[in-house]
């Protein structure tokens, strides 16, 4: 992991096309804002988490096979 110091207002590039701002601090909480391309997906971590866990129950109840058999059609 690849920890910096920002300040407000202050920013930082991701891969030539991905910028991370510093919106705000107050207390413990830090309000950022990302500019990113339309096809790059952005979720908070719990979010992308609930996504993941979801994706894994479809396959894990045959969700695959459905897809595989939809596929062959």
């Amino acid at each position: 992991m690849l920890a910096l110091s920002r300040k407000k207002n202050e920013a930082i590039v991701i891969n030539n096309n991905i910028e991370v701002t510093i919106l705000e601090v107050k207390g413990d909480q830090v309000k950022i804002g990302i500019t990113a391309p339309k096809e790059v997906p952005v979720y908070r971590k719990e979010v992308y988490m609930q996504i993941q866990n979801a994706n894994q129950e479809a396959v894990d109840a045959g969700g695959m096979e459905a897809l595989q058999n939809l596929l062959k059609k």
